[in-house]
């Protein structure tokens, strides 16, 4: 037992060992080893979240899902003097379990894209790299109030997923591509530490939940505040209106023509003058 934590009893000693995600004790009683493990499986609150309705309304959108960034996850696996990146890798929940590593052999990060995985469906993309959120100062929820404020505290507390519509179709674009993801389509995502001098894995979070972007609604089915008309209500009520305002156009028309021609002297002083003249002819041929 030299060298091994001692046991409160006399019988034994004890080792820690770390096998895999097993943390196991080898116990020695009586010069018979006993091996006794435990599964330690990863925290089921390390996972990515969808963030604050306050801070991300409508979330999430046809194309876009606003995440928190991982505050305070990664913690016990930041180590001073040394340099780390978050990536955020994303799949569509239709993807196989087995695709769904983000390393490969040697621990390193995969640089997926997201046209090499069709946009997530063969396994994850990376969507994103940005530095380690601050734990110790975080941003202040209470300035997203302040207008001048609140970009900032944005910036600071969410990542929004498919915000990017143009790095597809930009042959300038060197940076990670975070293209817009598909309407009504569930996806998973998960925070990788990484560090930036070894170019190593060092920490991760488990798979979200399922998130599912929204679905496209048919124009048939909008509701239009305040009455949620439907589409073929609002056809009608376009129609009806047009055709009003044809009417009263025609009627203003017609009364306005009335009036200029009542108030025009000329046309009335010469229909009399020609009634006159008529009149003082008919008696001279009468005569004749």
């Amino acid at each position: 037992c030299s060298g091994k934590l001692r046991h409160a009893q006399p019988l034994g000693c004890v080792s820690p060992l770390l096998l895999g995600t097993a943390l196991c004790w080898t116990w020695v009683e009586k010069d018979f080893p006993v091996l006794f493990c435990q599964l330690s499986l990863p925290d089921q609150s390390m996972k990515p979240q969808l963030a604050a309705p306050q801070l991300a309304t409508n979330n999430p959108t046809l194309t876009t899902v606003a995440l928190e960034k991982p505050f305070c996850m990664f913690d016990s696996s930041l180590h001073p003097n040394k340099s780390y990146a978050i990536y955020l890798y994303v799949m569509k929940s239709s993807a196989s379990t087995i695709s769904s590593v983000v390393t490969d052999s040697s621990s390193k990060p995969l640089d997926s894209t997201f046209q090499q995985t069709h946009g997530g469906h063969l396994g994850p993309y990376k969507a994103a790299s940005f530095d380690v959120p601050n734990c110790v100062s975080p941003p202040k929820l209470a300035d997203a109030g302040d207008i001048d404020k609140v970009s900032d505290v944005l910036k600071q507390y969410l990542f929004r997923v498919g915000d990017d519509g143009t790095c597809l179709y930009d042959p300038n674009f060197l940076d990670v591509c975070n293209p817009p993801l598909e309407p009504d389509t569930t996806y998973r995502f998960k925070y990788v530490l990484v560090d930036n001098t070894e170019g190593i894995m060092k920490d991760q979070t488990l798979w979200s939940d399922p998130i599912k972007t929204r679905k496209a609604k048919l124009p048939m089915k909008i509701d239009i505040w305040p009455g949620r008309r439907s589409g073929s209500m609002i056809v009608i009520t376009s129609i009806l209106s047009v055709s009003v305002f044809l009417l009263l156009a025609g009627l203003l028309t017609s009364v306005f023509s009335a009036l200029v021609e009542s108030e025009d002297p000329s046309a009335e002083t010469k229909g009399t003058s020609e009634t006159t003249q008529q009149s003082e002819l008919r008696p001279q041929l009468s005569s004749e």
